[in-house]
């Protein structure tokens, strides 16, 4: 009897569990245990770093939501080509942002989620999944043709799952002392940070950052290894790290649940 409540315990846990996948960069895709796909910063099919089975055109034909925190290549990356893909899906990223895009002709308003940092909403009806939009200190900017334009501010997003989990995704951040409110507000269980350096947060900065502000669960580092520049690594984040087993060790391409 007991072994058989294990096996219905692991397999409920499993059932219920949403899944997170890195894909190199800051994209990431998140499946949630209702079978909804949110993407974010959908930086895809030019990224060096996406293993070639995820940049297969078929496999984002069923994504519901594309969230982007800023304005820049790498992180705007294909949207627009993957919500021809998902003809049903929807984005949010800041009101600044999208009303260019959407003067330019980038972005359907019909599609466009209306939100700005200290914004939520409930991205599916049926499912109890909330997306909060949060603070990030970066810059942001779009190139649209040869016209380079203000890209609002950027953002981190914190999405509380149905099970009461929730995932920061902090964006291109470097550390900012209201990250203390994000950890103490939202309860914050995996935290994916950039610890690249030169364009965000390095090693070191993101393990004060998790020390003193933070202080999740678990943390996936993401945003390094892309380009030259981004020269941090994990093993020299988990080094500044005070808890160090906090740290998952997630090469692009490899999930882990929540």
């Amino acid at each position: 009897m007991r072994f058989l409540f294990l096996i219905v315990f692991i397999f409920s846990t499993q059932a219920f569990a949403n899944k997170i996948t890195w894909l190199g960069q800051a994209t990431t895709l998140i499946e949630t245990s209702e079978g909804k796909k949110i993407l974010i910063d959908p930086f895809i099919f030019n990224n060096p770093k996406t293993p070639k089975k995820f940049k297969q055109e078929s496999f984002y034909e069923n994504i519901d939501l594309i969230l982007i925190t800023h304005g820049h290549w790498d992180h705007l990356g294909s949207y627009s080509k993957i919500m021809k893909l998902s003809p049903k899906s929807m984005i949010s990223m800041n009101a600044d942002m999208a009303n260019i895009l959407m003067t330019k002709g980038e972005l359907d308003k019909k599609r466009y989620i209306p939100l700005n940092k200290s914004g939520k909403f409930n991205p599916f009806k049926k499912d109890n999944v909330e997306v909060n939009m949060v603070r990030a200190e970066h810059s942001s900017s779009l190139k649209i043709g040869d016209d380079i334009h203000y890209g609002g501010e950027p953002v981190g997003y914190v999405v509380r799952f149905s099970n009461g989990k929730t995932l920061y995704h902090a964006g291109d951040t470097g550390v900012f002392g209201d990250m203390k409110m994000i950890d103490e507000y939202y309860k914050i269980d995996l935290a994916l940070l950039p610890i690249g350096g030169s364009y965000t947060m390095g090693p070191k900065e993101a393990a004060y950052a998790i020390n003193e502000y933070l202080k999740p669960k678990q943390i996936l580092p993401i945003h390094y290894g892309t380009f030259p520049a981004l020269k941090g690594t994990p093993a020299q984040l988990k080094k500044h790290l005070k808890k160090k087993k906090r740290m998952l060790n997630v090469a692009p391409g490899e999930s882990v649940t929540l």
